[in-house]
């Protein structure tokens, strides 16, 4: 049977599967423990290693843990990231902290400044108290193997970010939207990719709003157009061990989509791109 792809990410000495477990998703949730657990041993089991989680994103590092607890030797075979929104150094410590024990861990494979949205965000993170700092020495101290950043409200913003700070990858969004709007794909993305860095995409179904399979808008789809872009790995939210299986599927078949076939899912967007790019920031 084919395995999933891999990709060295970015300039590390170390491979990942293209394609990940995103936080959202039954991740996202408090209180759907069975079901949360169920969507992380599929994804575990067919060969996912990958996993994306953040302290925002509800119970998802409890249900990690959970899972991670009954496998402790699977850890050095997975690719396991986080984040803080943190913006002081202190803030930022105490979501590591907090983040290991919930993991039930002691490293993080990668540790990402979470959702830089403007020039104040930039201000606070880089100053001498700021959180920066707390990545740095994170990730010098080994407690954390690499570090990143994540945005999807201002590609200027963002690209700032990659062009300034010492990062090993970028999470930002892939999306036929995206492709239209320019900033994250054209700017961001090139610049993460001339330092050497990781590229991991996100937003690849518009939080399931671009989904009309009725007229062949399917994750499926979406998802051929994020792999077909120059990025390392793609996540997805996930409900359902369906629809784990069916991101493995994507993964495991892919073909990437002809310059004419993104031509034509682009034009289905144009006319609403800017409305429908409901997660970047209005100015």
């Amino acid at each position: 049977m084919n395995e999933i792809p891999k990709i060295m990410f970015g300039s590390a000495d170390r491979s990942v599967t293209r394609i990940g477990l995103g936080g959202e998703g039954v991740l996202r949730t408090h209180g759907r423990t069975d079901e949360a657990r169920v969507v992380i041993r599929t994804a575990l089991e067919m060969g996912i290693e990958y996993f994306d989680t953040a302290p925002a994103y509800s119970g998802s590092e409890e249900y990690l843990g959970s899972v991670w607890k009954e496998k402790p030797e699977r850890r050095d075979s997975i690719f396991h990231t986080s984040k803080s929104a943190q913006r002081t150094y202190d803030g930022a410590m105490r979501d590591l902290r907090s983040t290991l024990s919930r993991l039930g861990t002691d490293y993080l494979d990668l540790w990402q400044i979470h959702d830089v949205r403007d020039q104040n965000d930039i201000a606070q993170i880089q100053s001498e108290n700021g959180a920066l700092r707390a990545f740095l020495e994170a990730r010098e101290a080994g407690t954390v193997r690499h570090i990143g950043v994540t945005g999807h409200h201002d590609p200027e913003v963002l690209t700032r970010c990659v062009n300034e700070w010492p990062l090993n990858s970028v999470l930002l969004p892939v999306n036929p939207v995206e492709g239209i709007l320019g900033g994250f794909l054209t700017d961001t993305l090139p610049a993460a990719k001339k330092r050497g860095m990781a590229v991991v995409g996100m937003k690849v179904l518009g939080g399931g709003h671009y989904l009309f399979t009725e007229n062949g808008l399917t994750p499926e789809r979406y998802l051929r157009y994020a792999l077909s872009q120059p990025v390392d790995v793609v996540i997805l939210g996930c409900s359902s061990p369906a629809e784990v299986e069916l991101l493995v599927h994507v993964a495991k078949d892919f073909q990437p989509m002809s310059a004419d076939e993104q031509k034509e899912l682009l034009d289905l967007f144009r006319p609403h791109a800017e409305r429908l790019a409901y997660y970047r920031g209005r100015k």
